[in-house]
């Protein structure tokens, strides 16, 4: 029985500690004979993060000299393997006598059954039942265990037994048949007794499979000038732009500000390109007849590969190219073809090649690398995860009238991503799968999601099926001690239009190896991103419409590969919907900057305190302090970083045993209210009715009006700063370049000791020495102008 609804007890949704047994554990002892486990501190295998899991595999290689049909004179042989219920069947090939299969089948030792495995070879019938024609048998005790990483076992050659196993018949088939676990490089592609009812090109979606995300080349389009620009209409000069179009990505320039035949722009459009180059620049200027019309005056089509591809930021030749033109074919008749002037436009492009290019958010990052491999750095760390499997998953679909999940698991790390094979038709999936990346930067983030998979076949519906999200984890890598196995269950959180609701749990367990300390340290004092990031940075608006233009390209082209990774899986691993508006995210953020100045405002508290007398103890010790430091001021530095590092050390006791994750409350999902999330969920452009608009649109207001009367609180003390020598208000300014100067006179014969200790003093004054009103700094400060005067 699955669980049902969503959780009332908050400790559902935090992370809990699992204890899996981890390690290759063999039947027949360890190594020489030891006692189940294999006896050293670290297993051999690289399948020592994930259980053990046993299949028997069968290897069907080819036949030879096989019988032919006495009726047809020819034979369509297929391999049919049976192991109890289970039945495994090959491709047929028509009219060949010795076929070659190369198929493997994989049958869980859990759900075994029987104890004989049967091998049939069977000539195919487009009319009535397959013939017969013959079959091998394996005893499941004779079987051979084969331990990884031993080499492939050797396929044998069996000669066929006919239908009562008692004489040996025409033919012959090579087969392979042993037992052995996950870590079987014939695991990824064989066919798995677990998904023996899926059907067509279902087959290749349940299996797992790596991926590797296309690479992406940011393409840097100068637009500086075209010469010789015509138009229809001879009478008026033209006014130009230009548009550049690579794939669904299309920019302008600025229309060229005054009429001529040599426009000037000067202008840098940024698309984003993926090998191989499929997509062109096409380049087209347009004159600007009308503010409703734009005529066509030439065009340019230029393949990618002809930019030369830039490492560093020094500077690109420029070219012209000649354009094709547009709206005189039909009154010129044949003389298009004469030799004429033709209108040129000059452009400097390039590939740059030293930035990363960015294809999910900068807060959850999890490559940093430029885009050219010459100035890719060595790796510092591997990071190895085991995918162990999920449990208490809720329903996602209904199948032949009952609710059932078949869920698989995809980790995105780097360039590379990873999909688990699906486990069909269990709210507890075990896939104990595990990968391996290479670290160039610690801090950074891997993300695994939870899909159920809708397209296994069988149903004309399933291609238009989306892949539903069934919950997400994210793993920072600096949070992780090295060297060390995390083995944790994490919640499966999703926000629907109904709520926070808990889909299941995902046990993992993962590992960071450091390689070099030393280069990790050294990152640590270096910025995130490549240098070109800085030198010459792109703009916010920039960046997040590259962001988003690199996330469909990664999206498009996962979504070719074979079985593909769907679109709605990619932009769920990619936070696509992130810079969406969210009452929710923004009250949430809102309450981040509150706790982050709650530590200053506890200490403007305690100081509060202190100065007031509310405990004379405390205010006596701070005298004393303070008389200390002033007698000797050598002290007061030293101090300061000393009780930084006792604090330090002190806070060590209470240091995070876990990896962070999704919290609950921070992200103030458990309070939000239903119409929040009802406006969260809500398509771009909106999808519901006006009045509902209205009340958003009044909401947003609302919280954008307090927003803005912040911030124009905050300008109004910057800009009071400004005022005191401004002469804005000459009064204020003559009366503090007066005091500046006395205050000047009466440091320089003061002793600074002295100007300390009077002032702390004054500051810890008993309250019976106190006004309640405000000081005249105060007052002074406040009767400054700001410049919200001039505001309309």
């Amino acid at each position: 029985m699955h669980q049902q609804a969503t959780p009332n007890h908050q400790d559902d949704f935090k992370l809990k500690d699992t204890h899996p047994k981890l390690g290759e554990r063999w039947p027949h002892g360890g190594i020489r004979g030891g006692g189940g486990w294999i006896s050293s501190d670290r297993a051999t295998s690289t399948y020592d993060l994930v259980e053990q899991m046993y299949y028997l595999y069968v290897r069907v290689v080819k036949g030879k000299d096989l019988q032919v049909n006495p009726v047809t004179g020819s034979c369509d042989p297929y391999v049919e393997v049976k192991l109890g219920n289970y039945r495994g069947k090959t491709q047929h090939f028509e009219k060949r006598t010795n076929p070659e299969w190369k198929q493997v089948f994989a049958f869980s030792k859990d759900k075994i059954q029987s104890s004989v495995l049967e091998v049939y070879l069977r000539d195919r019938e487009m009319v009535g039942r397959d013939d017969y024609v013959g079959k091998v048998v394996f005893d499941m005790n004779e079987v051979p265990t084969r331990v990884p990483p031993d080499s492939p076992l050797a396929p044998q050659w069996y000669r066929l037994e006919d239908r009562h196993g008692q004489s040996k018949v025409r033919g012959d088939i090579m087969l392979a048949v042993w037992m052995g676990t996950q870590a079987d490089e014939a695991f990824p592609e064989a066919w798995h007794s677990d998904a023996a009812t899926v059907q067509g090109e279902g087959v290749f979606s349940v299996r797992s499979k790596v991926y590797v995300s296309p690479k992406l080349w940011y393409l840097r389009v100068n637009v500086i000038e075209a010469q010789d620009v015509e138009t229809p209409d001879k009478t008026q000069l033209p006014q130009v732009f230009v548009k550049a179009q690579v794939g669904n990505q299309i920019l302008k320039t600025k229309l060229c500000p005054t009429r001529t035949t040599s426009p000037f722009w000067n202008e840098d459009l940024i698309f984003v390109a993926a090998e191989p180059f499929e997509e062109q620049l096409v380049l087209t200027v347009e004159n600007k007849a009308s503010p409703s019309k734009d005529e066509l005056v030439g065009r340019v089509t230029l393949p990618l590969t002809t930019f030369e591809k830039r490492l560093d930021h020094r500077p690109v030749h420029s070219r012209w190219f000649n354009l094709e033109r547009f709206g005189f074919g039909a009154l010129e008749g044949d003389r298009r073809h004469e030799l004429k002037f033709a209108t040129r436009i000059h452009l400097r492009a390039c590939l740059e090649g030293a930035y990363h290019v960015l294809d999910e958010s900068t807060m959850y990052v999890s490559d940093t690398r430029p885009t050219a491999r010459q100035l890719w750095k060595q790796p510092i760390g591997i990071l190895e995860v085991g995918i162990l499997s999920a449990q208490g998953l809720l329903p996602r679909k209904t199948k032949d009238s009952r609710e059932t999940t078949d869920a698989y698991c995809v980790a995105k790390y780097g360039l590379k991503w990873v999909r688990t094979r699906t486990i069909l038709d269990s709210f507890n999936p075990k896939w104990n799968e595990q990968y391996t990346w290479e670290v160039y930067d610690p801090c950074t983030v891997i993300t695994l999601g939870v899909f159920d998979n809708c397209h296994l076949g069988g149903a004309e519906r399933s291609a238009a099926a989306k892949d539903s999200r069934i919950g997400k984890v994210r793993i920072r890598l600096s949070t992780l001690e090295t060297d060390r196995i995390y083995t944790h269950s994490y919640p499966l959180l999703v926000l629907q239009t109904s709520g926070l609701k808990k889909m299941g749990e995902l046990q993992l367990a993962f590992r960071f190896t450091c390689l070099s300390l030393a280069n990790i340290i050294y990152l640590y004092g270096h910025p995130l991103l490549p240098k070109m990031h800085y030198l010459h940075p792109f703009t916010v608006s920039q960046l997040d419409t590259l962001r988003y233009q690199a996330m469909n390209i990664v999206a498009a082209r996962l979504g070719r590969a074979e079985p593909p990774l769907r679109k709605e899986v990619v932009e769920y691993m990619l936070d696509v919907d992130s810079h969406m508006w969210s009452m929710r995210r923004s009250k949430a953020n809102f309450f981040r900057i509150v706790s982050l100045f709650s530590g200053i405002m506890s200490m403007s508290r305690w100081l509060g305190e202190v100065s007031h007398w509310k405990n004379p103890v405390t205010s006596v010790l701070v005298h004393i302090l303070l008389f200390i430091l002033i007698c000797y001021p050598e002290l007061i530095l030293p101090t300061v970083f000393l009780y930084m590092f006792i604090i330090g050390l002190w806070n060590f006791r209470f240091r995070p045993r876990h990896p962070p994750h999704m919290d609950t409350k921070l992200s103030w999902a458990e309070a939000a209210h239903p119409d929040e999330l009802d406006e969260e969920f809500d398509t771009f452009p909106t999808s519901k009715q006006q009045d509902i608009v209205r009340m958003r649109y009044d909401r947003i207001r609302s919280v954008a009006g307090r927003i803005q009367t912040v911030v124009g609180d905050m300008a109004t003390q910057g800009e009071r700063f400004q005022s005191l020598l401004s002469w804005r208000d000459p009064r204020a300014t003559s009366l503090f370049v007066i005091l500046c100067l006395i205050v000047a006179v009466a440091l320089y014969v003061t002793p600074f000791k002295m100007v300390v200790l009077v002032a702390g003093l004054f500051f810890l004054r008993h309250p019976r020495f106190r006004s309640k009103l405000p000081s005249v700094p105060s007052n002074f400060f406040r009767r400054l102008p700001a410049r919200a005067d001039s505001m309309l």
